[in-house]
């Protein structure tokens, strides 16, 4: 057992973001009330990270974050902002600045284009066991390989495509870091959510000629389509 009271360990965790395009807050309620309603399992009590790049002018950060709390939304912070009056205010109001990941960076002036190097082959996470209720596995930068059951409860997460040669209950959600042409391949589709780049469905919104069936799920103008896996 340690003998400090706490231990700082890093961690990734997989978080929905809400690209805003409107700075009233009656409008972000409706809308997040409208979304909420589509998924309640999915987005009751879910943490949010509130993307502010596509917002111009003054914002009330206090009201912003008490619209989402009486949405029932757990606000973890705010990214998407590049000016450093605006982060100063973000700060003061109590709220986490975050950079994601694949954020812009700032744009210069070119180089002299040179042959680009061979695109890397996407890596792959093999699971050989099956994936028991309350575990999540997370492929990052790579797809997902699972050649067992995944039970109701689990988490499949993968930047890339996630395949699954058994029954596939749980959730399961490829593209996560935004790559819409990753896809989901399932010999006994049984999930409670399946997505791909953010785009998802409950158990109910899949298909019933497809569940318990093998099927492969992919994106066609930015909506969840299924297909038999032959």
């Amino acid at each position: 057992m340690s003998n400090t009271p706490i231990e700082l360990k890093g961690s990734s965790f997989t978080l929905s973001v809400v690209h805003l395009h409107d700075a009233h807050p009656e409008v972000i309620r409706k809308a997040l009330e409208e979304k909420i309603a589509q998924a309640p399992a999915f987005l009751k009590n879910a943490p949010v990270v509130v993307n502010v790049a596509g917002l111009d002018g003054s914002i009330n950060w206090q009201q912003l974050h008490q619209t989402f709390i009486d949405s029932g939304l757990h606000l973890v912070g705010i990214s998407g902002c590049q000016d450093d009056a605006l982060k100063a205010e973000i700060s003061r109001a109590g709220l986490a600045l975050l950079t994601e990941g694949k954020a812009s960076a700032p744009r210069t002036a070119k180089p002299a284009e040179t042959p680009a190097p061979p695109a890397a082959a996407l890596r792959t996470r093999l699971i050989d066991l099956p994936v028991r209720s309350g575990q999540r596995i997370y492929a990052p930068g790579a797809d997902l390989v699972v050649t067992s059951h995944v039970s109701a409860g689990a988490e499949l997460i993968a930047d890339g495509n996630i395949h699954v040669y058994g029954t596939m209950r749980g959730r399961a959600l490829a593209g996560a870091s935004g790559d819409k042409e990753a896809q989901i391949f399932s010999t006994n589709l049984a999930a409670e959510l399946v997505s791909i780049a953010g785009v998802y469905w409950l158990s109910d919104q899949i298909p019933a000629e497809f569940y318990n069936k093998a099927a492969r799920l992919r994106l066609a103008d930015s909506a969840l389509t299924v297909q038999p896996l032959n």
